[in-house]
């Protein structure tokens, strides 16, 4: 089982009701942090996500509205007795934006690790693949892909000899007493994929990765396509693309977020985005929903 919550939805400027970019995705009591503006801290607090269980935090680009957050959430843990270390992700410039941002926070009593996403990599559970987005500097989004191993066939575990005792542990994919998950597992089963992508014009990058995700986060700055030339112009998408790009790649859920200011009714834009999709939510700060693997 997987939850997504989403922790700001706004860009650019933050509103009373909405905090700048943010989402965690937690899996057995552990979070990974996507992007982390103004905000982020109170919505950790205030939708129940534990700030001092992240496990790593990827920034989609350096924008104000993504990363501003992040040196006040680093003295947080801190003066939580932090001890642990906290992986620090994003595209290309990381070092640039890293120092300052250590800066800022200041020396703290735990590693603040920085790697740059150019490849895919794991944190706690999840696979985690970044990939390009379309926005005015590097910008990435990131498929956060729970795996699923075979169904236990205990028929073989007894012919192979394995006593019971072990059966728990190769059931979790995990070796034991000499014995390996290959032994009693069927193939892998269809797991859980999250994909978060914001800011970015609807691109081929982001509808090879999203295809047939379970939830889809995605950039919708603009509900009008009046907006068209600006959403072009900044590297943005309107609500109505978001819900084309959704269909497109066969996604089984979409959640509309990054809002502009500007947009202080979603329902014009969800509207627009379900002429293409027609089960797209409009995401709000504190939205949040458990996924859970198909039943087999």
């Amino acid at each position: 089982m997987l939850k997504v919550t989403l922790l700001g939805t706004g860009g650019t400027q933050p509103l009373p009701d909405r905090a700048l970019a943010a989402a965690a995705v937690t899996v057995a009591g552990r979070s990974v942090l996507l992007d982390c503006g103004e905000g982020t801290q109170v919505g950790l607090r205030r939708y129940g996500v534990s700030a001092y269980r992240l496990s790593a935090v990827l920034l989609t680009h350096y924008h104000g509205d993504h990363i501003l957050g992040l040196p006040g959430l680093l003295q947080t843990l801190g003066s939580l007795n932090r001890t642990e270390p906290l992986t620090v992700y994003g595209p290309a410039g990381l070092d640039a934006v890293a120092r300052p941002v250590m800066a800022l926070a200041g020396a703290q009593p735990y590693p603040v690790l920085w790697r740059e996403a150019d490849a895919p990599f794991a944190v706690d559970a999840l696979k985690i693949t970044p990939f390009p987005l379309e926005h005015r500097v590097p910008c990435c989004g990131y498929a956060l892909e729970l795996p699923r191993a075979g169904r236990f066939d205990p028929a073989r575990a007894r012919a192979a000899g394995i006593p019971v005792a072990y059966w728990k542990t190769l059931q979790k994919g995990a070796a034991a007493g000499g014995f390996t998950p290959e032994q009693v597992l069927g193939p892998p089963r269809r797991g859980l994929k999250v994909v978060y992508a914001t800011d970015t014009r609807p691109c081929a990058a982001l509808e090879a990765a999203a295809r047939g995700a379970d939830l889809l986060c995605m950039d919708a700055t603009y509900a009008d396509d009046a907006d068209l030339p600006k959403a072009r112009l900044y590297g943005h998408t309107t609500c109505r693309e978001a819900g084309k790009l959704a269909a497109a790649a066969a996604v089984r859920r979409l959640w509309l977020t990054h809002y502009s200011a500007a947009v202080t009714d979603t329902a014009p834009g969800l509207a627009a985005a379900r002429t293409a999709y027609p089960l797209a939510l409009a995401g709000y700060d504190g939205m949040a929903q458990e996924l859970e693997f198909d039943k087999e």
